[in-house]
């Protein structure tokens, strides 16, 4: 079963139905033992990136050792940049540490905080993107981004006056910064691709 990782972070919830919608069975917990026991992890969130980690505490190394074994992972919004080695969000705090990178503020010179429908050049290599073409529009709602360093990391990005990371796959760990439970139909393309993944049946 699919854990949803529950820290009283933001979009839980919606997660949660939108694995509902697709008939895949989901649970909602922060039990470490279910935690151990899921086929895989969703880490979702709205918020500041340091209230983020905060509010995981010692849940963040029990997920870092996971993905590290090899549990599938799958990174929401700020779940997505909590992947990365650390952020300058209202000052510096470290991450997971699972893909080389830091996040940063959305470049000068855009509409901050960057909200709506972007379009995302889809690579044929990045299994959560498996049927949806080659591009697609997804809904963001953030004023950070990742800078990807990380040399393993497969990366697709949106343009927003500059390529904007909007998503990465590194082995079994994948993030999202755009929130497919709010991106329709591709978005729940992309949570179905998850789960088979996390069913052993992606390719």
């Amino acid at each position: 079963m699919l854990v949803v990782i529950d820290y009283n972070v933001g979009n839980v919830k919606s997660v949660c139905n939108a694995f509902d919608h697709l008939g895949c069975p989901v649970e909602l917990s922060c039990d470490r033992r279910k935690i151990e026991a899921a086929s895989a992890l969703v880490l979702p969130g709205v918020a500041a990136f340091g209230f983020a980690v905060n509010a995981l505490g010692s849940l963040g190394s029990v997920i870092k050792d996971l993905a590290l074994a090899g549990k599938p992972l799958l990174g929401i919004c700020v779940g997505f940049q909590m992947l990365f080695d650390k952020s300058s969000e209202f000052g510096t705090h470290n991450g997971l540490g699972l893909v080389s990178g830091d996040v940063v503020p959305i470049p000068p010179g855009r509409v901050i905080p960057h909200m709506g429908w972007n379009k995302v050049v889809l690579p044929n290599d990045m299994v959560l993107f498996a049927g949806l073409g080659g591009e697609k529009h997804f809904y963001f709602a953030h004023s950070f981004c990742a800078n990807v360093t990380d040399k393993t990391a497969k990366v697709a990005y949106t343009d927003y006056g500059f390529k904007l990371p909007a998503s990465i796959q590194k082995g079994n760990v994948y993030g999202t910064q755009f929130h497919p439970e709010k991106s329709g139909q591709q978005g729940l393309q992309v949570l179905s691709n998850f789960a088979r993944i996390a069913n052993g049946r992606g390719n």
